[in-house]
């Protein structure tokens, strides 16, 4: 472990640790635990299933949380009260830890969101997934890592860099994009992104790996439609309007969303602060949003 993962996990975990204070698990969700869902290594790759329990027996259109911590940090334990905030929105939910840096280089985060897929699909009638139905979130790294593996999907041409295949029937019906990083520029050696590269890349950076994690080089026509979020203090806020415009070149659907204001300064993933009303109302959207194309 690196002094920078060190430096990256102390800052997340103390604002993970105040976020999650007194949170308990809701009356209303059924949740299914620590899931091996890899073959890697079984105390990372697990997933959590969270269902409203009014639901049982039915089955329900999935969100696939991939979570954030700068590539560096996180894990499901981080988002579970988040994802069982969605699950209470009528949304059979599926919280994953995934395998990360510097300990695992690229493109194990995405070799593992790829597991978790063949998982959903090999488990559907178990759990009532509708697999006509996916769609996933993603903030901060995780917003880059779906962002990737979306066009992973629906783009041949990329999809053919990895070793690994999209599980047969899958599809993103759409999804959203929160305080994402969709672009790295290797002009800046001394940004703190472009360190993370070093660590997180196998290579260190070159300009060839930065341009094979380019979100944007990945958009096509059929790239599924995109709720694209952030914040007027949230520090990744410069990479959305690159991803919208993006968007636009390639007619696909989507919104784009600034919260906050001058007053109310909300800052990088405050999505994830269940407990406030501007969260309240950003999850609202994107779940609506995710509804539109439920029919």
């Amino acid at each position: 472990m690196s002094e920078l993962s060190d430096k990256i996990r102390s800052e997340f975990k103390k604002s993970d640790d105040e976020r999650d204070a007194l949170m308990n698990t809701p009356e209303d969700v059924d949740r299914w635990d620590n899931i091996v869902y890899g073959h890697d290594d079984r105390e990372i790759q697990k997933l959590d299933v969270y269902r409203p329990k009014q639901a049982q027996g039915e089955d329900l259109p999935v969100i696939i949380s991939v979570h954030g911590g700068g590539w560096m940090y996180g894990d499901k334990e981080r988002y579970q009260y988040y994802c069982m905030s969605l699950a209470q929105r009528g949304f059979a939910v599926i919280n994953f830890t995934y395998r990360l840096a510097p300990e695992n280089k690229f493109p194990a985060m995405l070799e593992d969101l790829n597991l978790v897929c063949k998982w959903v699909m090999k488990r559907a009638g178990r759990f009532h997934f509708d697999t006509e139905r996916i769609f996933a979130v993603g903030d901060s790294a995780g917003a880059h890592i779906l962002g990737l593996y979306a066009g992973i999907c629906t783009n041949p041409a990329y999809a053919a860099k990895y070793d690994f295949t999209v599980p047969e029937g899958f599809a993103l019906t759409a999804i959203a994009l929160n305080c994402g990083v969709y672009q790295v520029s290797g002009e800046n050696v001394e940004d703190l992104t472009m360190q993370i590269m070093k660590e997180l890349l196998p290579q260190g950076g070159t300009e060839e790996e930065l341009a094979q994690i380019s979100v944007l080089d990945t958009i096509t026509d059929v790239y599924p439609p995109v709720f694209c979020m952030t914040a007027v203090a949230d520090f990744q806020k410069g990479q959305a309007p690159a991803l919208v415009q993006k968007l636009m070149e390639n007619n696909v659907p989507f919104v784009y969303r600034v919260f906050g204001d001058k007053v109310n300064k909300l800052g990088h993933v405050f999505h994830c602060d269940i407990k406030t009303i501007d969260a309240a109302q950003c999850n609202d959207a994107e779940c609506d949003f995710f509804r539109e194309f439920c029919f």
